[in-house]
């Protein structure tokens, strides 16, 4: 024993001698390359996080490793309240936090892994939000979602970190602006050029490019309305040090030159993509029925029991799945929803139709058919102080003709695995006897709240207009007793 200990201080010895032997210098050498050796196996942790695509690591896409890959997350339901759970993941604990969509930092370059993210602002880290399973997203690479958090502090120190006060300030478009497609197949297609104050024509940059930019350029061009937006080079061209960059629309102006662009980073297009449209004459315009709501709104208790197949499609509250984890009796539990009627009607000339092909569509066992659209409306309440306070809608959707003006015969069903959409002048109706028809108000205290219902609210399907999608109504809430009131139709 006594042979033992006199060998262990010998080697404590030598290892303290060699400590003491080296430089300064050397120590933090190693000390450096012990906190990299850390930093590498701390990526290796499965959930860990980066950005990427931004002008530092304050900003960008979002990427979470999963089983050793890195991958995206989709912008499918992609709110400020998931974009502060990676910046306070990250280490960014201030409050200017900016969530961004459509690949706002250029295409996704791997796999998504997330989709259909919902978090209700408790969670630690993005993994422990709702979402629909790993790997499962139907989302395209210009669905990249991303985060801008806090910036970090301007110093002498730091003459490297740019202004971003100053770069994120947008202006408006040249008055006088010409627009021009080129390379299209058709005329009424191809890559977005704008002739700049010098007279030269010069392209647009396609990150962040929507369909809310595309209509107006349609419309600008009297070619009508938006049938895609692109973020491609599939039509030539290049990013040059004249292309703008940041152009943003809100969708209702009446001109190109209306929407704002970013001047300061002119020509610094983060990927090689430019904007791209498509136009078409006919086109699809849902309308939301607000007299629909107000009169059918009721509350109902309604057992967890009865809930079950609602649950699996995430139609209820973040409370209602900790009850399930922890009570053995939780079927017995009551959750207090807030049921309604959403009728819309396609008051367009062309059927709207899912964003996805019917391949991709995802069969629901519980409801026995399938869905073909992820995110086709939205259910939220808010509080007077805009934020939101109970869950909204979820699930996916079927779309169908439920009910048609007289002399159009409905051409659209969910049964056996049958076409879906909205034909011109028919509507799509869920009764409020449908689950999922509803918003989980039990968590909510009495009071005046505001409930906005809104049809495409991502703007991922085109339509004539965006500005009759959603519904912004009064609803006062008391101990047994709810109604909605005063609803107001205007864009999501």
């Amino acid at each position: 024993m006594e042979t033992m200990w006199l060998r262990f201080v010998f080697v404590i010895a030598l290892v303290v001698g060699a400590l003491v032997a080296e430089s300064p210098e050397e120590i933090k050498k190693k000390r450096a390359l012990l906190v990299k050796k850390h930093l590498k196996r701390l990526k290796k942790i499965d959930g860990g996080l980066k950005l990427v695509g931004g002008r530092g690591e304050y900003e960008g896409n979002v990427e979470i490793l999963h089983n050793g890959s890195w991958g995206a997350i989709c912008d499918d339901e992609w709110d400020l309240t998931e974009a502060k759970i990676i910046c306070k993941q990250l280490g960014y604990v201030g409050e200017k936090v900016q969530p961004t969509v459509n690949s706002y930092f250029g295409p996704a370059k791997r796999r998504f892994w997330m989709d259909n993210i919902y978090c209700d602002g408790t969670e630690d880290e993005i993994s422990a939000c709702r979402f629909d399973g790993w790997g499962r997203s139907d989302c395209k690479s210009d669905e990249a979602a991303g985060v801008i958090c806090s910036e970090p502090e301007i110093t002498s120190a730091k003459p490297e970190i740019l202004n971003i006060e100053a770069e994120h300030k947008m202006s408006r478009l040249p008055s006088n602006l010409k627009l021009r497609l080129m390379h299209g197949r058709i005329p009424t297609e191809g890559r977005l050029e704008i002739k700049n104050k010098k007279g030269k024509w010069v392209t647009v940059c396609g990150d962040g490019w929507s369909l809310l930019e595309a209509l107006i350029v349609c419309k600008t061009l009297g070619l009508g309305y938006a049938n895609d937006a692109m973020q491609t080079d599939y039509f030539g061209g290049n990013v040059t040090g004249g292309t703008f960059v940041g152009v943003k629309c809100i969708g209702n102006e009446t001109s190109f030159h209306e929407c704002q662009y970013n001047q300061q980073l002119t020509g610094q297009c983060k990927s090689r993509d430019l904007a791209a449209v498509s136009c078409t004459n006919s086109m699809a315009d849902l309308i939301i029925d607000h007299m629909e709501l107000i009169q059918t709104a009721h509350l109902e208790d309604r057992p967890m029991f009865f809930l079950q197949c609602a649950m699996e499609e995430n139609c209820v509250a973040s409370s209602a799945y900790e009850i399930q984890k922890e009570n053995p009796g939780w079927h017995l539990e009551t959750r207090r929803l807030l049921k309604f009627t959403a009728k819309i009607f396609n008051a367009g000339t062309a059927d709207f139709r899912p964003a996805i092909p019917k391949h991709l569509w995802e069969w629901h066992m519980c409801h026995m058919h399938y869905h073909s659209m992820e995110v086709f409306a939205t259910f939220d309440i808010f509080n007077s102080k805009g934020k939101r306070v109970a869950e909204g809608h979820k699930a996916s959707f079927c779309l169908e003709d439920n009910q048609c003006l007289p002399g159009v015969e409905p051409r659209f069903a969910c049964a056996n695995y049958g076409d879906q959409g909205i034909s011109v002048n028919c509507s799509d109706i869920y009764k409020y006897t449908v689950d999922c028809q509803w918003v989980d108000i039990t968590d909510l205290d009495p009071g005046h709240y505001t409930m906005k219902v809104a049809v495409n609210p991502e703007y991922k399907v085109p339509e004539m207009t965006f500005e009759n999608n959603a519904a912004y109504c009064d609803f006062f809430y008391e101990e047994t007793f709810g109604s909605v009131r005063n609803c107001v139709v205007r864009r999501p």
